[in-house]
């Protein structure tokens, strides 16, 4: 089983930015599967979740109306889309599955930066 996060990047405020999670050794399609980030000096915190079936998706407060998770089963990706960034949301983003955890991936650093 493994998680591999990229797409990060520096990005300014209000700019947009897509990160992407390829998993392999277990079916997306049949996984709860969330992006969580971790933020400087700050504990690991759920950022967006979707379900597995029919797809449903949840987000933080903070992120709603900006963010969008999305998967594609066929190439076993996952992404968010981050629009209208603002500074707070720098930190190194990862994907997991929301039960059970999987091993963690190395994340992908987003920073916005002006």
């Amino acid at each position: 089983v493994q998680l591999v996060e990229s797409g990060g990047g520096t990005v300014r405020p209000g700019g947009f930015l897509r990160v992407s999670c390829r998993v392999s050794g277990f079916s997306l399609s049949t996984s709860g599967m969330a992006w969580f980030r971790q933020g400087p000096g700050k504990d690991r915190e759920l950022v967006a979740s979707i379900i597995s079936g029919g797809g449903s998706t949840h987000y933080r407060d903070s992120v709603k109306g900006r963010f969008i998770i999305s998967r594609d089963n066929a190439k076993s990706s996952m992404y968010l889309q981050m629009n209208d960034v603002k500074f707070e949301d720098t930190a190194v983003y990862y994907c997991n599955q929301l039960v059970p955890k999987l091993n963690w991936g190395q994340g992908t650093q987003v920073t916005v930066s002006s």
